[in-house]
């Protein structure tokens, strides 16, 4: 979800204003995505490098978080969705952890949508702390090394029972993956578009869903050409 900045500086608003912009976008998606029927939607929130910015602009992507869950929890969870988190959970602030418990929790047994929210997330990081784990388990005597394979891995990682994403779409023009689901994205579609993230409507979503289905999927192999009889 890129370009909230830029979308409100190209209006002379301050930062604040373009992810706060960008939560009434937010709302949009997840509502089109139960729309197209889409089983997981997976939205990166805040990169575990969103730290480093200004304190100031941390402290109200807080705040905008807080908000969206206290006035938004109770609405997903009536359209029967259910909220998974990924990202590191350690040295979370007091005040935003148990609101993410809180919203897993209270949506676990929903069956709809599945948002997913990277938070506090990085691949890298997601990646590392999977291969701590195989390590652990091997020093533990519980896991061989023989059985560290691909899959073993994957079963480590933030995403475990989550299917691989089929589609991502960054906003903003920025052509890049910037640490987001590197393992998961291995084979997923990509589609990049011009517009900041506060701008990207239904419509916009609705488009992208529609150039992912003439997308052709081979995932590394080659597709056998009809044989007509």
């Amino acid at each position: 979800m890129d370009g909230n900045g830029r979308w409100a500086q190209q209006r002379g608003l301050p930062r604040t204003m373009g992810h706060r912009k960008g939560v009434e976008a937010v709302r949009g998606a997840v509502r089109a995505a139960g729309e197209a029927g889409i089983a997981y939607l997976t939205l990166f929130a805040f990169s575990s490098e969103n730290w480093t910015r200004p304190e100031t602009e941390v402290n109200d992507l807080m705040g905008l978080l807080k908000a969206f869950i206290r006035r938004d929890l109770a609405e997903l969870h009536a359209e029967n969705v259910r909220i998974r988190v990924i990202g590191s959970r350690e040295n979370l602030r007091s005040d935003i952890l148990p609101l993410l418990l809180e919203a897993e929790e209270t949506t676990r047994q929903n069956s709809g949508l599945t948002l997913v929210i990277a938070f506090n997330y990085g691949a890298r990081d997601e990646i590392a702390r999977a291969a701590k784990k195989l390590a652990a388990m091997v020093a533990e005597g519980r896991l061989s090394t023989d059985e560290i394979d691909a899959v073993a891995l994957d079963r480590q990682l933030d995403t475990r029972g989550i299917p691989d994403p089929d589609l991502v779409i960054r906003t903003s023009g920025e052509e890049r993956l910037s640490n987001f689901l590197l393992w998961q994205a291995a084979y997923a579609e990509l589609l990049f578009v011009p517009e900041f993230w506060p701008d990207f409507t239904r419509e916009i979503f609705f488009a992208a869903l529609e150039t992912y289905a003439r997308r052709d999927r081979r995932f590394g192999g080659v597709k056998s050409a009809a044989v007509s009889g």
